[in-house]
């Protein structure tokens, strides 16, 4: 099955899921008031009263933006529209990080490519400052040829990878069985647009065709549902606090990655010779 090939299954399968996942939301983002400037400086533009963001990468600065809040668990989404032609080298990050040396990230990382050939989705989990959990995928569609849905729903029990509401990955908690489950620490809502051709295109062989420059990605659509404001620890639930994967979305779940994962950290024999991390046992 090609990564852009059985469009009809596909669309049925997105219109199902979501009728089986709810996408819920009580904050409607707006890029003007909720985010701030990382870097890139003019690089970073806001259109339509805060609606929509672009971030540009050139020979001189990738750019990138945060949110002012942080969250202790919740439902994130953002819509976001890749950047076009080719891209090779460029990185677009999306993802959930605290600060310091032992910090927790969920990430989402959007690998450039060649024209015409696709990108790879980069998924990953730190907790307390370790991360090597990485997951990769091809997506089931073109994601430059218009805005998609990412997000992230991420509560005590688990933490699940959504693209247009498709679950893609799910990490459980397994402390019980000594496995580090990010759950004590807030984090910020980041995004970025930077050149990492040392490593993003194939291991680093293809490198950033800076005559393509500037290369662009877009932003919309973005929601949180928050369980904790970090300022408060307020609890203000939610049906995502214990929300857990239906029948439907289990059978979606092993589609995706029967098709179109490329890459499984629990599957690397050669990266883990002595045995595979514990967690992947109950995967």
């Amino acid at each position: 099955m090609g990564v852009f090939s059985n469009g009809i299954l596909v669309s049925f399968m997105v219109v199902a899921a979501s009728l089986a996942l709810s996408t819920t939301s009580v904050n409607g983002g707006n890029f003007s008031q909720d985010f701030e400037v990382t870097f890139g400086d003019g690089r970073v533009n806001r259109y339509g009263g805060g609606q929509l963001l672009s971030l540009t990468l050139d020979r001189d600065s990738g750019s990138g933006f945060r949110s002012k809040k942080e969250y202790l668990f919740g439902r994130i989404d953002m819509q976001l529209k890749l950047v076009a032609g080719d891209s090779a080298g460029t990185v677009t990050a999306y993802y959930l990080s605290s600060e310091g040396p032992t910090h927790d990230e969920i990430d989402f990382e959007f690998l450039g490519n060649v024209s015409g050939q696709p990108y790879t989705l980069h998924t990953n989990v730190f907790t307390q400052g370790k991360g090597d959990r990485e997951q990769q995928f091809h997506l089931w569609f073109d994601p430059t040829k218009d805005f998609h849905s990412y997000s992230v729903l991420w509560n005590p029990q688990m933490i699940i990878f959504l693209v247009d509401n498709v679950p893609i990955r799910v990490f459980k908690n397994h402390e019980a069985q000594g496995v580090p489950f990010p759950k004590s620490q807030s984090m910020r809502i980041y995004s970025s647009l930077w050149n990492a051709d040392q490593w993003a295109t194939q291991g680093g062989l293809i490198k950033t065709d800076w005559s393509k420059a500037p290369f662009t990605a877009y932003y919309r659509g973005f929601n949180v549902n928050p369980n904790h404001a970090a300022a408060t620890g307020a609890f203000t639930g939610g049906a995502w606090q214990n929300q857990e994967l239906n029948a439907w979305n289990r059978r979606r779940l092993r589609w995706v990655q029967k098709y179109y994962m490329i890459y499984n950290y629990c599957t690397d024999l050669k990266r883990f010779p002595q045995g595979v991390p514990v967690e992947c046992a109950h995967a």
